[in-house]
């Protein structure tokens, strides 16, 4: 392998995790320079760092990666995100993505035109952001990394703000200016004898030179943004939508310049003007572009509400001293103090007082939730009653309501299979549009009625002027922007952007049953006494054993004991007999807990409670026994409830005609008696978390694609094997990070909003889609004059100009009906016919 690098060799810098002696660089090394590609290479043990030379024309950064892999150890690889300034249609965003992709070390890059973000994988080093962005400079665009203080809400609107008046300025100068000009030209059409006046008052030459000024105002003052991105891109051979309007505008401008200014030029038919046909393009274009930006910037809505609901100080306590500081200036450890009314600053833990939080923004649920010492809060909820201070923990980009907010940027930003039509679609649009116009001209310069010139000229920029590349580009981003927004609302964050398509085609929904079925906490739900004894007496002797112990049922009596504010003593003579139950003496009085076993082991039975023993079987609850001084003293049954939403969101997933299943450790005979409880209609019990997977795979075959829906580290493997994932967002972070979805609450309903907005987010997509190819393919060729053999229909370029202003427009308005998606339920959990909700976005 040579190693001297030729011209066209680029050099990127990878860190390497796991490397720890000479051997390790050695192996790595030998792994990369197998890779066809890898001009030369060299690792570093002291910076854990390769540094490789690839042939851009033969790079394969993935089988890098692989190598690196292979030989046992890891590649870390970096993401950036760009904004990227001036793409005006799909044509625009395959470019871009086809230049970061043939940069060396990309491994993925996604553009997307609604949010004029760009966003990259790589492999290599920070110097990449410069690579990358050099790359899109040299295709016509502008790009510049965006970092978290460019999240902000203000700035963002600032910028839109910015972009929306530039544009409406420059829409006002060329509609003041155009209404003469149209006037002139088409005033004859609807009031007779205005041609004439106008000749006798100003003069027929004196007419034209103002049409030609007030036109070159509008086409170099007004239009002249789209000459200075359609001809910068017809000259690199790539035309976007802006080379459209410049070609088609330029056409219909110069044959009038010359009817002004070298008549003699033109056959006596041919001699015509179009100055208004060029000012009305223009000004038309401006229109819905301006229409189509302030419709666009309704579409982040979502993230600038959640973006508000961060505080903007945080009063910290520093030697002593309160005081107030940015939120940018708050550390991992700080004091901070909460008052009524305020919202919390960052994540924490509460150390001194107590009050009551509104955390709706993160559960669902309406009513606030008490917090007191050793309790967590979460940064933008609100203190409702009472003052605390809290131990900073999650700050900056570590809080939970960032997180959210960059799960919705990147869902956002994502590309769903479908778009893959789109993008084969884009490469070649505008060049065949181009190439249709040139036919048309060509056709009818040749074929058409006379003046042949005049009538080839007006449908070629008619063609031009009706293609519409822009509602293409728009179809699927602006509906993936604003669907993930009404569901970041919801409560529920699609991680992915393809979790949405994904979605709409599962056939069964697996639950795992702790702690998402059920609220994952056991508590008791039976205790009844012998005759003889009392309820409150044998509670508070059964509370003082099971305190020694730590099984979660020993748990859950003891939490009881404690509501009841009952006191007991320190047990003596504790001892745990396995397999079995435990005994002590409390007050001198001899104290055994068990199961029926270890009654009949004392000599007891448990006759007395058997029509008791056999309803909480039929349950699925097990039952233990107290005895006390060698009595039967009571029946216990410690259970962990059903979440109360459980039984209506499985009824709202029966109604969406799901099949709905339960993957769970428990045994099978709990199991099945939940499933009777909440009608699931499969049970797997008894399963390893390994085992998990394997379930979901038979489901998989046996019915179609399944989305798990599970809250713990042991539902990793399943969430992450099944077709979509979904987490519930109060479980572990392992099982957030392994999950296509998360529900930010434990309400199950929120799968049923998911569902329902996956399946309205795609028909919405769908509906854009059918609506830019369809216009495309039906107007183009009524541009091109195919209908005027018929009946003598020929497109008006101005006609033309409004219909393709209109065409994105639509697009965005359209994705802008899912904001009014109604949830399955309602704020008090009445169901709102979930079935009904999928094909309702207005």
């Amino acid at each position: 392998m040579a190693n001297a690098l030729s011209p066209s060799d680029t050099s990127i810098d990878i860190p390497i995790e796991g490397m720890s002696c000479a051997s390790c660089v050695s192996r790595v090394e030998k792994a990369i320079r197998a890779i066809g590609g890898v001009t030369s290479a060299s690792v570093n043990l002291a910076t854990e760092r390769a540094r490789v030379s690839l042939d851009p024309a033969h790079a394969a950064p993935e089988r890098v990666i692989e190598a690196i892999r292979n030989a046992g150890y890891e590649a870390r690889t970096g993401k950036v995100e760009l904004a990227i300034e001036g793409m005006t249609c799909a044509s625009c965003v395959g470019r871009v993505e086809k230049a970061l992709r043939r940069v060396p070390g990309v491994l993925e890059a996604n553009v997307n035109l609604a949010t004029g973000r760009a966003t990259i994988r790589y492999l290599g080093d920070a110097s990449m952001s410069d690579r990358l962005a050099s790359a899109v400079a040299a295709t016509g665009y502008e790009a510049r990394p965006i970092d978290n203080a460019e999240r902000d809400t203000d700035r963002d609107a600032a910028a839109r703000a910015a972009e929306n008046a530039a544009l409406h300025r420059s829409l006002l100068l060329a509609l003041i200016l155009t209404l003469p000009v149209f006037l002139i030209e088409m005033g004859s059409h609807f009031i007779p004898g205005v041609h004439e006046w106008i000749f006798e008052t100003i003069g027929h030459q004196e007419t034209l030179y103002l049409e030609f000024v007030l036109t070159t105002v509008v086409l170099f003052g007004s239009g002249l943004r789209f000459f200075r991105k359609g001809i910068p891109a017809l000259l690199r051979l790539a035309p976007n939508m802006d080379s459209l309007v410049v070609l088609g505008t330029s056409a219909a401008y110069g044959y009038s310049l010359v009817a002004t200014f070298l008549p003699d030029l033109l056959p006596d038919d041919a001699w015509n003007v179009y100055y208004e046909a060029a000012a009305v393009i223009v000004t038309l274009i401006l229109l819905g572009r301006f229409l189509e930006a302030r419709a666009k910037g309704r579409t982040s809505d979502a993230i600038r509400r959640l973006m508000g609901l961060q505080a903007k100080t945080a009063r910290v306590v520093r030697d002593g001293t309160a005081m107030e500081v940015p939120l940018a200036e708050v550390r991992a450890g700080d004091v901070v103090q909460v008052r009524p009314g305020e919202r919390i600053p960052v994540d924490g833990e509460v150390t001194e007082g107590s009050s009551y939080v509104d955390e709706s923004m993160i559960t669902g649920e309406p009513l606030p939730v008490q917090k007191a010492k050793g309790a967590t809060v979460v940064g933008g909820t609100i203190n409702k009653t009472g003052s605390f201070t809290f131990l900073a923990t999650r700050i900056g980009a570590d809080t939970v309501l960032a997180q959210i907010i960059r799960m919705v940027e990147e869902a956002q930003g994502s590309k769903l299979p479908i778009q893959q039509i789109v993008d084969r679609v884009t490469g070649w649009f505008v060049p065949a549009v181009m190439a249709a116009a040139l036919i048309t001209f060509a056709v009818w310069l040749w074929a058409g009625p006379d003046p042949a010139l005049s009538f080839a000229l007006v449908n070629a920029v008619a063609v031009l002027i009706i293609a519409c590349p822009c509602a293409m580009g728009l179809a699927t981003p602006t509906s993936i922007m604003v669907g993930t927004g009404r569901a970041a609302e919801l409560g529920v964050l699609f991680r992915q952007g393809e979790a949405l398509q994904g979605l709409k085609d599962i056939k069964v929904v697996a639950f795992d049953k702790t702690g998402t079925l059920t609220l994952g906490k056991p508590t008791l739900t039976d205790f009844m006494v012998a005759p003889g004894f009392s309820k409150g007496e044998v509670l508070r002797l059964v509370a003082s054993v099971e305190g020694r112990s730590e099984h979660p049922i020993a748990g859950a009596i003891v939490e009881t004991a404690r509501h009841r504010d009952l006191a007991w003593p320190e047990p003596r003579q504790f001892e745990a007999i396995p397999g079995f139950g435990v005994a002590a003496f409390v007050d001198g009085r001899k104290v055994e807990i068990g199961a029926d076993r270890f009654m009949g082991k004392l000599g007891l039975t448990v006759e007395h409670f058997a029509d008791v023993a056999g309803r909480l079987g039929s349950e699925g609850k097990s039952p233990l026994y107290a005895a006390v001084d060698g009595q039967l003293a009571a029946i216990i049954a410690v259970a962990d409830p059903i979440k109360p939403t459980t039984r209506s969101a499985i009824a709202a997933l029966h109604r969406l005609n799901l099949k709905v299943a339960m993957i769970t450790g428990d045994n099978r005979h709990t199991a099945e008696a939940i499933a009777r409880q909440v009608g699931i209609d499969e049970v797997v019990s008894e399963v390893l978390p390994g085992q998990k997977v394997e379930s979901i795979r038979r489901l998989r075959a046996q019915h179609g694609k399944v989305a798990f829906v599970g809250d713990g580290i042991n539902d990793a493997l399943a969430l992450a094997d099944a077709d979509v994932g979904l987490a519930i967002g109060t479980g572990t972070d392992i099982a957030i990070e392994s999950a296509d979805v998360v529900l930010m609450s434990g309400d199950l309903r929120g799968i049923v909003n998911a569902v329902a907005l996956s399946q309205a987010t795609i028909r919405n997509i769908r509906e854009n889609l059918f609506w830019a190819f369809a216009y495309n393919a039906i107007l183009i060729p009524v541009a091109a004059g195919a209908l005027y053999p018929v009946n003598g229909l020929s497109l008006s370029p101005m006609i033309a100009a409004a219909a393709m202003a209109l065409s994105s427009v639509f697009v965005v308005g359209n994705a802008l009906r899912l904001r009014w998606v109604r949830p399955a339920f309602d704020d008090n959990g009445q169901s709102a016919q979930a079935q009904s909700i999928a094909g309702e976005a207005a």
